[in-house]
């Protein structure tokens, strides 16, 4: 047997059963604000800090666990289960997330 038999031995992609499923988000409450350009000191407060205006721009910088991302006016920054913090566009927080009443 050759190498190349090997390996189509080991991978068919017409043979291959992918053991994929459907998942629902659990329901968690974050807390979040959106970034208006009139709020950064807010921002930075609610960042504890960590999200940096950058001088000429309008958008902020707002630090991940996957590293820098920008957060453009109109973005919601959201403030994560384990205290993280990450920007997210307007639709897709509409589609995902609603008010909690107290």
């Amino acid at each position: 047997m050759t190498q190349l038999q090997d390996v189509q031995d080991f991978y068919n992609p017409f043979e291959t059963k992918l053991d994929i499923k459907k998942y629902r988000k659990k329901p968690v409450i974050i807390e979040a604000i959106r970034y208006t350009s009139d709020n950064k000191g807010d921002i930075r407060q609610f960042t504890k800090g960590q999200a940096r205006a950058n001088t000429g721009y309008s958008h902020m910088t707002i630090p991940t666990l996957e590293g820098d991302h920008k957060a453009d006016v109109g973005d919601w920054i959201i403030k994560g289960i384990k205290g993280e913090f990450c920007p997210c566009k307007p639709d897709i927080f509409d589609q995902t997330y609603e008010v909690v009443s107290d």
